[in-house]
């Protein structure tokens, strides 16, 4: 479900929220499913328990998961189409794009990596 890359330099729990983030996108988790256990999900990544409830609190924040208490966290109904996760990947790609046309990128050259890496669907660091 979740694959962790050490030698990235996305924080581990970023790296968790966007992989959930993608699974629900893609379909593979839909509203009110249950995500695993922080323990469990901890245990399976070989990760301090810490780092992974970061990355749920922060989906909770977000609006992406809810929690029940002793049930465990679930899919929000309107985690796809939530505003906060917008505005943050919108804010995040206006910060990229301003440093790339600062170091001098042509234009033409940001439009097709972007379109390149949209259409792939992955990024690779």
């Amino acid at each position: 479900m979740i694959i962790i890359d050490q030698r990235s330099r996305t924080p581990i729990f970023e790296q968790i929220k966007e992989q959930i983030l993608g699974l629900i996108t893609s379909g593979e988790l839909k509203p009110d499913d249950k995500l695993p256990s922080i323990r469990q999900l901890a245990s399976e990544l070989n990760l301090n328990v810490n780092t992974v409830k970061r990355a749920f609190q922060e989906l909770e924040i977000e609006k992406v998961v809810y929690s029940i208490p002793a049930k465990g966290c679930f899919v929000s109904h309107s985690a796809i189409e939530n505003t906060i996760v917008i505005d943050n990947a919108t804010a995040e790609i206006k910060r990229i794009v301003a440093s790339a046309k600062a170091k001098g990128v042509p234009y033409e050259n940001v439009i097709s990596l972007i379109n390149e890496i949209y259409k792939a669907g992955e990024i690779n660091d």
